[in-house]
Order: structure tokens, then sequence, then C-alpha cells
């Protein structure tokens, strides 16, 4: 419990007594600096050099340095110990108990006598301490005084000295307005009476309100009258006057005083670790780097051994100065002199290698502790893992962990940087199997552990994974926080299982942890992503009425991206103006949104100028950007154009990633040695997690599918199914074969409709036992009941396409308008005309030769042929309904 604490700074107006101080009357709300005399106590301000310094506050509170606070709150331990206060932890009496709760109760006018008046003569000044030590806890100086003053006028319960020091603590940490009533707690005290603990006390109650001045004054007065002070005197003086700030007290000044306790005439005055501390800190401040290693080895001298405070002081003094190097020499030699530094002491100059992001030096630094014979701990080697993360280089991490596990076992925190640095890189399954091993090695997880696994399982869409730690949480009797629920609802959107989704978010409300804005951006991006806009906006509308939660720059984001894919791109246009007119500056993901909105149309006038607002916003437009035009230009048959673009990529040198994938798309990568690098490329991709993965290979495979590379998108497809990417893809059942490419672009969907026709003609040619249905899943959600969905841009595409491939075998059911079907009598029927093939269709249904490359001018989407987007195999509603009938007995 901290009565005389003097880690806060206060205004700079307060009390003066006049008789505690002659010749320097004046009143509080003068301005501090103005003088009103020439007597003693201006003599003492003189010799203490006037000012003051900022050096105590390592948490701020006006000193703007963070270097001195633990040496202050030292000072300020030193002289609690001194008023010999107990800690408030101590379990008080049954009478203590009561008597604190009568007077928590008393009225403002209520009488003490008659709360006292049954315990009167089993009380003792012992109790009363207690009663005030808990009144000091909890800042009700009020009821401190009126007990105070009670106890004046009785003779059973007269204050002693350790009362009255308790008292002046606990109104001198009020503020300066009330040190005109500690001076009167002092001076109720007889002079006879005072010893250093009273003297302390008030000194104390000066210190902690950055009167420096005041409490060197009362030093001198202290002594002047025959009281011997302690060491915790001189600690809360010396740590006084290194808080000053204006001006700041002299190093010199400090010196002084450190020589006046050092040559005290008292043996128990000696500096301790509290006085060492205040006066590294106050170097440290003043990047004094000598002055701070002849400290240290004055304290070596003395026989104080520094502690972790003080060796974070001399390498804050070393690393202001710029001379790291000559703190690492200071502790070899200190090694060499049978003082080694400590765990600490190396970690500090490792902790001040990594804020420049010297690598070397700090593991320059690991080397030369275990040199030194000083044994790393956890705590070292997480400094070096969290910077070899910070920097990419993972196998580092992967090295220096295996390092420690040899040397120390990893703890919880060791644990929590590599889950936080392999999710940031993108090892999301890395993650997942360190949590699995910190387990068998019987590592406790805390919360921030399962938060940061759940995270990673959710930006990697790892959805069994992170049902597994929610699992593990609750077998252990962890609330899962928002944080966590917000990673399973990531996880699950990534896989397009968007119930589970939605019930994993409203249970959290039941547990007691109410989603946050992350978790329902989490949730808008799943059905974003599949084109679910109606339920998108379903979940902005519950955040803004029923939790009072404002949208996001993230949460426009979901709603053009759900714009989008739900083929609703005025809405998506609209979406992006309001995000403009609420403030949110639109960054290189929003401007895509649009970019993409306006590439679905196919207006390229509009295309081109927001491409070129990307160009001016970011250094270099992303691949996707590339790829969104270069579809835009192919479909359109400006060829001209995406042959210039495609040469932009390929000579960006500033992007390898761009060279590649305008290499892959030319056809220059075919060959194995070559394709190694765009799997790498494609890989690189997945480590930005899912949601930028599913933007990827989208708009890559709509490129290579409108440039007619269909083998290669072919692969490309191959690989993302591998990476874990569009998991609904392909779904095969003994009543359904199914493909599911709501999710996709439209040159996506037809890539992998393609790559599923063809492996159809294979299950044909096998003679499998056929389904009731092949199935083609085109939209999910709300708009699968709207009849409006068969004129939607990819339905009418992978429906013209399918029976264009087919002659008519897939139609539209009437009981769900986002599948388009081919019933078990048309799969007979094609299986009857493979047979009688001959052989004659061979490689499939679909050919997935590459194309070469068109000639500009030439005219392959824009042909009077190619302009019905797949009107004319719209069935009649009788054909559809006679065809429904044979699903009847399913």
């Amino acid at each position: 419990m901290a009565l005389v604490s003097t880690a806060t700074v206060a205004s700079s107006s307060y009390h003066c007594d006049p008789h505690l101080f002659p010749g320097a009357r004046r009143s509080w709300r003068e301005p501090r600096w103005s003088r009103g005399g020439a007597g003693a106590r201006l003599a003492v301000l003189q010799r203490a050099g006037g000012g003051g310094l900022a050096v105590l506050e390592r948490a701020g509170a006006g000193a703007g340095s963070a270097v001195l606070e633990r040496a202050g709150g030292a000072a300020a331990a030193a002289a609690r110990r001194e008023e010999l206060v107990p800690s408030g932890n101590a379990r008080n009496s049954y009478e203590v108990e009561s008597l604190i709760d009568r007077l928590s109760n008393l009225p403002p006018r209520g009488s003490i006598a008659r709360c006292l008046e049954t315990a009167r003569h089993r009380l003792t000044l012992q109790d009363f301490a207690a009663v005030y030590r808990e009144f000091s806890r909890r800042g009700d100086w009020q009821r401190s005084l009126r007990l105070f003053k009670y106890m004046q006028r009785q003779s059973w319960c007269r204050p002693d000295e350790h009362i009255h020091a308790i008292v002046i603590g606990v109104l001198g940490r009020q503020g300066p307005a009330l040190l005109d009533k500690c001076l009167e707690v002092f001076h109720d005290l007889p002079a006879e009476s005072r010893t250093a603990l009273s003297y302390t006390s008030l000194i104390a109650a000066y210190a902690r309100n950055a009167l420096h001045e005041e409490a060197r004054a009362l030093l001198d007065q202290m002594k002047a009258t025959g009281v011997a002070p302690t060491a915790a005197t001189y600690n809360t003086v010396l740590a006084a006057c290194a808080r000053a700030t204006d001006p700041p007290v002299p190093f010199d000044m400090l010196l002084g005083l450190f020589a006046e306790m050092r040559h005290d005439a008292s043996p128990s005055v000696r500096p301790d670790l509290t006085t060492y501390n205040t006066l590294l800190a106050a170097a440290a401040v003043r990047s004094l780097a000598d002055q701070s290693e002849m400290l240290l080895h004055t304290m070596l001298e003395a026989g104080v051994s520094p502690d972790t405070v003080s060796y974070r002081h001399i390498v804050d003094a070393f690393a202001s100065a710029g001379n790291l190097s000559r703190a690492a020499e200071l502790f070899s030699e200190m090694a060499a002199t049978g003082h080694t530094a400590d765990a600490s002491a190396y970690l500090g100059l490792m902790e001040a290698h990594t804020r420049v992001g010297a690598t070397a030096d700090a593991v320059a630094v690991l080397r030369q502790m275990q040199a030194d014979g000083c044994a790393p701990t956890a705590a070292t080697y997480r400094v070096l893992l969290d910077l070899y993360g910070r920097q990419g280089r993972f196998d580092g991490v992967r090295q220096l962990f295996r390092e420690m596990r040899t040397a120390v076992p990893p703890d919880t925190a060791t644990y929590n940087v590599l889950f936080r640095v392999f999710g940031d890189g993108g090892f999301f399954k890395e993650v997942v199997e360190l949590f699995h091993d910190m387990l068998k090695t019987g590592v406790q997880p805390d919360m921030v552990t399962c938060e940061n696994v759940m995270a990673a399982c959710g930006h990697g869409g790892l959805h069994g994974d992170a049902r597994e730690v929610l699992e593990y949480m609750t077998r252990e009797g962890m609330v899962p926080t928002a944080d966590a629920y917000t990673g399973l609802v990531e996880a699950l959107g990534h896989a397009a299982m968007y119930e589970e989704a939605y019930v994993a978010f409203n249970m959290m409300t039941e547990i007691g942890s109410l989603p946050t804005l992350e978790t329902y951006n989490a949730l808008a991006f799943a059905y974003a992503r599949g084109g679910l806009f109606q339920e998108a906006e379903a979940i902005f509308s519950r955040m803004s009425n029923n939790a009072g939660i404002q949208k996001s720059k993230d949460s426009f984001d979901a709603l053009i991206e759900a714009y989008c894919q739900g083929s609703r791109l005025d809405d998506a246009v609209k979406a992006y103006m309001e995000m403009r007119k609420s403030r949110f500056n639109p960054d290189e993901r929003s401007l895509e949104g649009v970019l993409n909105a306006y590439c679905i149309a196919g207006v390229i006038d509009e295309s081109k100028e927001q491409f070129e607002e990307l160009q001016s916003s970011v250094t270099m437009p992303s691949v996707i950007a590339y790829c969104m035009m270069l579809s835009l230009y192919a479909r359109n048959d400006r060829w001209t154009d995406a042959y210039d673009l495609l040469e932009e990529m390929k000579t960006n040198r500033a992007s390898s990633t761009h060279q590649v994938i305008a290499s892959l798309i030319k056809g220059e990568y075919d060959d194995s040695s070559n394709w190694q690098m765009v799997e790498y490329v494609l890989e690189n991709s997945t480590m930005e997690g899912c949601d930028y993965s599913f933007r990827f290979f989208n708009a890559l495979l709509g490129v290579l599918w409108w440039f007619g590379q269909k083998g290669r998108a072919a692969r490309v497809l191959d690989q993302a199914v591998k990476f874990g990417l569009f998991p609904e893809l392909y779904r095969d059942t003994k009543l359904v074969w199914s493909l599911d490419v709501h999710r996709m672009s439209m040159g996506g969907a037809l890539v992998a409709v393609s790559v599923w026709l063809n492996k159809l003609y294979d299950r044909l040619v096998e003679d499998e036992d056929l389904p009731q249905l092949a199935s083609v899943v085109v939209l999910r959600g709300e708009m699968e009941k709207s009849t409006v969905t068969r004129g939607l841009p990819i339905a009418k595409v992978v429906y013209s396409f399918l029976n264009d491939t087919l002659s008519a075998s897939f139609h539209f059911p009437k009981w769900n308008k986002g599948r388009i079907i081919c019933l078990k009598s048309q799969l007979k029927r094609l299986q009857s005309a493979v047979d009688s093939s001959n052989g004659s269709l061979a490689a499939g249904f679909v050919d997935m030769t590459n194309s070469r490359l068109p000639a500009p001018g030439s005219k392959i989407y824009t042909s009077e042929d190619q302009l019905d987007n797949g009107s004319r195999h719209l069935p009649d509603e009788p054909l559809a309904e006679e065809k429904e009938s044979e699903l009847l007995a399913l």
C-alpha cells in the first residue's frame, strides 16, 4: 500500500507553511517560482541548484522520460518501509473490520465517538494504523482526517508518530492542495517526538508533488534540529531532485547529494540499491554513459549488487549515447573480475540492438552471454525469435528454437511468440503443429495462446483445427473470447460453411462473449466471397441496430465484394461512395473492389480510370488488379491493350511475381523447371491468407481462361485445390455429383466446369454407378429462391457453356434457382453417347489445350454469335417441369 510514493507529478501551485519555511511566506495561488524572501530556505535551494530533471517516470506522468519510474518507485518503497507501513493484504481483526465498516457507513455529520463507543477499550494504536491503511488504499482522506482529529482530542488513543506519518502520507497523495494539511499534522507532533519517520513522510509528500526544493530544505532543517536522516530520507530527496524538469537539476548536484549521503556520520546511512538505481536512471536520461560506468564501478566496490533495473538503466545510457559496443565490453570486463552480469543485463542489451534492427549484434550478445558463463533464459531467446520473425527470417526462427530446446525449456510466452511470428508469416499449419507440440511437452496454453492459434486457423481457413482448439478451451474451463470466436467464424467462412459460421456467431452471445466489429466483419466477408449480399446486409444491419457498432472501412470492403460477387454492380459502386462519405480513406483493397465491379460490368473507360487511380495510390498495383484488366481487355477483344499491359507486367523489375505471372500467361513457363517458379509464386500467395488467395486465384484463372490458356488454367486450379482453397468445389455422393462455383469469377467458374465435365466423361467411360443427378451450384443463400437468378452473369455464362458442350442436358430446377442440374436419365443418354463414340472423344467433353494468343484485332468474344450470353439456352417452363417429375421419387 503506497502511502508515500513519489511517482506522481502534480501542478506547480502548492501550500507553503511560513513556520516550516521561514522567509518564504507566499500563497499557494502564487506562481511556483516567485520568491518571497531570502532566508534559510533560499540558501538551501541555492545549494540544491534549483530546477528539476525529467527522470523518474518510466510511465510518463509529466516527466517526459521512460527511464526512472523504477528508481523513483524504489525510493518511495524505502520511505514506506521507514514509515513501517505493513502490507494492506494482512488480515485485520474483527474489531478493526467492524470499525472500518462503521466509519465507512458514517454520514458526513455523523459522530465518530459513537462508532468507537463499543470498542473503546479494545482498540490499540496498531488497530488504528490498520484503519488508516485501509482508508489510504481507498484514497479516503476525508475520513482519515476526521478520525485523526478525533484521536487528537482523546487521551486513550492520542496519535503517535506512526499514525502521524501515515496520515501525512494519505494527505500527500491528494495533490499540492492538501500540503498545508500535511504540515498541520506534522506540527501537531511535538518537536521532541519527531524522528526520521515523520520527517521522511513529510519529505515524501512534497517530493511526490514535484516540490524538490522544499524536500531538500526539509532535509537540511531535519539535520539542523538534530534529527538524523536515514537512507530512505536521502533516497526520497534524491528521487525528488531527479524528478524535477523545470529546469532540470544538474547531474553534478545529484552527485553532490550522493556524496553527502556517503559521508553522513550515521553508519546506517549508506547508499543502497535504490540510491544507485535513481542515479543510474538520471544518467540514462542524460545519455551520460561515462557516469553510468563510474556509478557501476562504485556500486560494485561498495558491495551492492546490481539488479535488473540497474542493468536496464546502464544499457539505456549507452544506447542513448550511441555506444552499445562499450556496454558489451563492460559486461565482459565484469565477468573477467568475477562480477558476471545476470541474464537481465544481456537481455536489455539485446533488446537495445533489436530496437534498431541490428540482428547480428543481438545474436553476438547471445554468444557473448554464453561465453561469459551466463546461461540464457527463455526471455533471451524470445527477443531473438521475435526479431527474426519481424524480419521474415523464418528459417532462422526454426533453427534458433531448436537451439533453445537444448538449452532451456520453452515456456508459454515463447510459444506465443512463435504462434504470432508464424501466423503473421502465413505458416498457418505450422502454428497448429506447434500447438500440438506444446501440449505434448506439457506447457500450459493460456488465453493469448488460444487466441493466436485461432487467428492463424481463421486466416488459413483451418476450420477443423479451429474447432479442436475451441473444444480444448472448453475442456480446460476457458471461456473463449470474442477474438477466439472470430477466428472460428473466419475459418468456417473460408470453407463456405455459412450455416456453421452463423451458429458459431450466435453461440458467442450465449456464453457472454459479445461479437466485436472484427467478428461482424469476419462473418460479412464470409458471405461476401460467396456473393450472399442479402446476408451481408442483414449482418451489418444487426451490427448497427442491435449492437450499436458502426461500419469500418473493412465493413464497406465486405459489402463491395458481396455486391460484386452477387452481380449487384451499381450497389458496389454506391457502397464505395458511401465509404468515402463516411470519411474512410480507401486503400488498395477498396480500390481493387471497385475495379472488380467495373471489370465484371465490362465498362472499359471506367475500369481504366479506376486502374490509373490505383496506380497513383500505391507503389505498384497487385497482380490481382493486372489480371482483372487483362481479363476485361480479352473479353472485349482489346488485344493490343492487353498485350501492352502484359508487357508492362513482364518488364516490372520491382516484382518477380508480376514477371512470373506474365510469363505464365504467355506460355513461357510450361516446362518442368520453369513451372517450379510458377508453383513457388502460387504457394507464396497462400501465405497471405485465404482471403488474398481466393482473390488471387480467381483473377488468375479468369485471365488464363479468357486468353485461351485452358491447359495452364487447369494446372493452376489443381494447385488451388491442393492448397485447400475452394473446399466446396467437388462433392460426390451416391445421389449427387456436384460442382460448386458460386465463389469463383466467371473465367474461374468456366475453368472449373471444364475440368469437372472431363472428370464426368472419365466416370461415364468407366461405367461407374450413376447418381440421381449431377449439379453445378452457381449461387447460394437467399438468392437460390429468386427467379432472377438465371439472368445473372455467372449463371448465364455457366448455363450457356454447359449446354453448348452437352446439348441441353442441364437445366435450372424449379426447387432451387441457384443450381443447374442434369438428371440421371440425361446422364444415361450421355453415357450411351460416349460408348457409341468409339473413342472419338478420348480427351473428354472439353478440349483443355492451350490456344495460340490471338492476334491484335481478332474477334473472339465480341462476334455476333457470342453476344447472347446464353439466353438462347434458357429452357421453357413446361420442359423444366417435365424434367422435374423425374425427381419426385427421390
